[in-house]
């Protein structure tokens, strides 16, 4: 079976939940132990159920950590073949909100399960949704070939994702990515347009991949 991290820790998930919420919550967990497939029912109206909006003291909605949890009880019940077909399923199917999820869900796989969802990453890098291309460029991203992962980086510069948001960015920041960064930023100058500031970061994110380490 595969192990899906929750996004927030579920005893705390279920405190900033309703009662009616969290029991709801509760329920569609049991119901996708006890039956894996019925996750493909209940994903799409989990957050009608449980409640949506912020959570206190977190950077994570509600609706995000119900479904995410619900691909976790999945996850533990299901094989990697058969879960990654159903996150794609979800994803196909899924509007904005879910789609974001199972990019979120894929962020907290265990690395050692070996499951690739790149072509999900790939699909939401080529939006213009910045909430997708913020997940796309999380843990899961990992996934990538070098070259995509450079344009998901890019991506994040022209749609004002702060490269924050991207896993990775000191280990796998390279020459070509800088390269890419500075051009990026002579072609907005020439234009009269901003250079966000992220550009810089980028190229000293390279910079220090290639600093001589320390005796």
């Amino acid at each position: 079976m595969t192990t899906l991290l929750p996004l927030v820790d579920p005893a705390e998930l279920r405190r900033h939940l309703s009662a009616e919420g969290a029991a709801a919550l509760d329920s569609m967990v049991a119901e996708v132990t006890a039956e894996p497939a019925r996750i493909g029912r209940l994903f799409a109206g989990a957050a009608r159920r449980t409640g949506r909006g912020p959570l206190a003291g977190h950077d994570v909605l509600a609706q995000d950590a119900v479904r995410v949890e619900l691909l976790a009880a999945a996850a533990a019940a299901l094989d990697g073949d058969r879960l990654r077909a159903e996150l794609v399923e979800l994803y196909r199917f899924g509007d904005s909100d879910e789609k974001r999820a199972v990019l979120l869900g894929l962020n907290r796989l265990d690395p050692s399960a070996g499951l690739d969802g790149s072509d999900l990453l790939l699909d939401a890098l080529r939006t213009n949704d910045t909430r997708l291309v913020a997940a796309a460029m999380g843990d899961h991203a990992r996934h990538l070939p070098d070259d995509a992962w450079r344009h998901g980086v890019l991506k994040c510069l022209f749609t004002g994702v702060p490269v924050a948001e991207v896993a990775g960015l000191e280990e796998r920041a390279d020459a070509e990515l800088a390269a890419m960064a500075e051009r990026f930023a002579t072609e907005r100058r020439a234009a009269g347009r901003e250079v966000p500031a992220d550009v810089a970061t980028v190229v000293a994110a390279h910079d220090r991949t290639t600093e001589p380490r320390k005796a």
